[in-house]
């Protein structure tokens, strides 16, 4: 119990900052900069306020499935824990409207994506933010480039036919649109291969991008 409590309590900061983060995208207000000033209250911590594309892994989402579906088992309806899954699942797909917004219908449109795990620093795909980003791209009929330092072999079990290239600027290569999904550190001195795509426009879901020269959007800021 003491596990599924702490891990669905991050899970929660992580989705409610994530609430927050679309709200203040609205306003024009930096996500980022709220998050930091709410984060010096000790009573919160700056720990789990990064706003983004949504918490993959094997633990939080288990642990806040395993807490919802005790409940559920006892009676009780917790509507706070399904609200933290509910966004969730909702934030990383935004990303689709972001490019959609400036690109308009996304078929045939080649689009990159990169980073493919839930996280930097391992191949772990489960509950990466990335799958439902890439079903939802090749949903609406776009070509999906890729590319991830250690997670595309685990990748391509799940999306065989899209395609795979062993560094970020291949995948880029003509290419009308980007998604950083994933918080690898090449990914901070793109600015450069940027120059390679048909459109500059670059979603920025992890807030590591700092170019100038390209159309840049963020997710959450």
């Amino acid at each position: 119990m003491i596990k599924c409590v702490n891990n669905s309590f991050l899970a929660t900061k992580i989705s409610f900052s994530n609430e927050i983060s679309n709200i203040c995208n609205k306003l024009g207000i930096d996500i980022y900069k709220v998050m930091e000033a709410v984060g010096k209250d000790s009573r919160i911590s700056q720990n789990f306020l990064n706003s983004g594309a949504g918490f993959g892994g094997s633990c939080f989402p288990k642990d806040v499935k395993a807490l919802i579906g005790k409940a559920k088992e006892l009676g009780y309806e917790p509507g706070l824990l399904e609200s933290v899954i509910n966004v969730n699942e909702v934030q990383p797909l935004m990303r689709i409207d972001l490019l959609e917004s400036r690109l308009g219908e996304l078929g045939g449109k080649r689009i990159a994506v990169l980073g493919l795990a839930f996280k930097n620093d391992t191949d772990d795909i489960r509950e990466s933010r990335s799958i439902p980003v890439i079903r939802a791209l090749l949903d609406k009929g776009a070509k999906v480039s890729s590319y991830d330092p250690m997670a595309a072999d685990n990748v391509k079990t799940i999306y065989p036919d899209i395609e795979y290239c062993d560094s970020a600027i291949k995948a880029l290569e003509g290419t009308n649109g980007c998604l950083v999904m994933t918080e690898w550190d090449e990914f901070r001195e793109l600015c450069p291969e940027f120059k390679i795509m048909r459109r500059k426009l670059v979603v920025d879901g992890r807030n590591m991008i700092q170019c100038e020269d390209i159309e840049y959007m963020g997710l959450c800021w």
